[in-house]
């Protein structure tokens, strides 16, 4: 298939509630299409048993993320459920001027401050928000307890603060329905592939 090069290059951010499957569903979309960039953002919180440093995560120490923060390598940083996380402003930048296509997963709060430092001035690209659902509150509420990483009352604070997030769909640019990965992946593709087009007739 002939891939359409943009004249920019562009940052897609996926976000979604918490056990709705954004990293699988990220990690199905690069494998399938590795033209794409995918950001590896930073975060303190444990790695868990399926998850490789460097890969899914750059797992570092709570100093060495401070440190990083008052470097100002962070494009945003946030706390969620007692961890940090942060994406690379450097590696961002680096894969933009080459006309890349960079994907970032992050979580409601990350992408909102994507969109803070895109008011701001601070991110200087085109950016398309796309919003991960669940295909009900029932399978969303199975999906936490599926990954047995928190204990009951974590668990249940997660699921609550899920179903908060949701309230925030409207505000982004697509929405997708995580039924199945692999239909997920493939419509976030199609997505890119529209933006892509449109970009090249502005």
């Amino acid at each position: 298939m002939k891939r359409l090069r943009t004249r920019k290059g562009f940052l897609v951010v996926i976000s979604g509630p918490s056990g709705v499957g954004k990293s699988t569903v990220v990690r199905a979309l690069i494998k399938e299409n590795p033209d794409l960039r995918l950001s590896v953002s930073y975060s303190t919180r444990p790695p868990r048993p399926n998850e490789q440093n460097g890969a899914d995560y750059h797992f570092v120490s709570e100093a060495e993320f401070s440190d990083k923060i008052k470097e100002g390598d962070f494009l945003e940083w946030a706390q969620v459920h007692g961890y940090c996380y942060g994406t690379p402003k450097k590696f961002i930048q680096e894969q933009l001027n080459k006309e890349q296509v960079v994907v970032l997963e992050v979580d409601v709060q990350g992408a909102a401050k994507v969109k803070d430092a895109l008011a701001a001035g601070k991110l200087k690209c085109a950016v398309v928000f796309v919003f991960l659902i669940p295909p009900s509150v029932d399978i969303l509420a199975f999906r936490l307890k599926k990954r047995k990483t928190e204990d009951e009352e974590v668990m249940n604070y997660r699921l609550r603060a899920a179903i908060a997030e949701l309230q925030v769909m409207e505000k982004y640019d697509y929405i997708v329905v995580n039924d199945r990965v692999d239909s997920a992946a493939s419509k976030i593709r199609a997505i890119i592939n529209v933006e892509k087009e449109r970009m090249l007739l502005n």
